[in-house]
């Protein structure tokens, strides 16, 4: 049970390291390559994370959405019942006033708005084989009508090798060059903006060994407007490959589609299930 002096902010949020790293933040913000972002290492309290992690549900614990198509294969639940009880008063406090204006100050970003229904984002997970495409990600909250700005990503990956992947590949706007790359490594943000042309992804599969996965969780920030400069249009998650290899299905993928197309529906299911 969590007592009253566990429920405090400075329980759930780094509030003396915030203000220590606010004032020089903004300027590594702003002239990361290929585009604007920021990692902080061992950001929260170790123990915090330590609990976040402790609950995270296992793939088929919980009503994962499940991505599997030639671009992504993940797990993601935007779902608050998903969420264990000390994940969700953390994402209530990544959320909130204090957390989105020490944000806005490393950011430049004034008045960002949070999301509180966790639309594309809260827990994600990536089995062995696993994989998210280089993509560009939606640009207006779809019932909020709002501009997505920021994306936050924490990892929960404790003894995570670089042999094992998942590294978050970071590319130059005209898509002809990873500029930087990011290992999911436990208790490690990530801040970057989000635009148009900020294409992302880590689009290689993951070679962990098996039962284990890649964890993080999602938050994405919004304003009421933008730059025009930073959009060519509203648009959903839009994918590019860096060569024609990339979007090539799996042996399981493209069993499924032949079982779809010839198969009746209720044997077709099954066998997806099995796949």
């Amino acid at each position: 049970m969590l007592l009253h002096s566990d429920l405090t902010i400075a329980s759930f949020l780094p509030l003396s390291r915030m203000e220590e790293v606010a004032p020089t933040a903004r300027n590594s913000y702003m002239n990361a390559k290929p585009f604007p972002h920021i990692i902080f290492d061992n950001f929260f309290e170790p123990n915090l994370i330590e609990s976040i992690l402790a609950e995270f549900p296992k793939p088929g614990a919980i009503p994962w959405q499940n991505f599997d198509s030639a671009h992504e294969i993940k797990l993601a639940s935007a779902a608050e019942a998903s969420f264990g009880p000390v994940t969700r008063l953390f994402m209530y406090h990544l959320n909130s006033i204090t957390f989105l204006e020490f944000v806005g100050r490393i950011t430049g970003i004034d008045n960002l708005i949070p999301d509180p229904s966790f639309e594309g984002g809260g827990l994600h997970q990536i089995v062995r084989g696993g994989k998210l495409g280089l993509h560009t990600d939606f640009n207006k909250h779809r019932k909020f009508r709002l501009d997505r700005r920021l994306n936050l990503l924490l990892y929960l990956n404790k003894d995570w090798h670089e042999e094992y992947g998942g590294h978050l590949q970071l590319w130059d706007r005209d898509m002809s060059r990873c500029e930087a790359t990011v290992l999911p490594i436990f208790n490690r943000v990530m801040i970057f903006g989000t635009t148009d042309f900020t294409y992302h992804g880590h689009p290689d599969p993951l070679q962990c060994p098996e039962g284990m996965t890649r964890k993080s969780l999602a938050l994405y920030y919004f304003s009421n407007g933008r730059p025009a400069e930073e959009v060519s249009g509203e648009h959903s998650t839009i994918f590019r490959q860096r060569d024609k290899n990339d979007f090539r299905l799996t042996p399981a993928q493209r069993l499924r589609r032949i079982a779809s197309d010839v198969l009746p529906p209720i044997i077709a299911r099954q066998l997806r299930r099995l796949l």
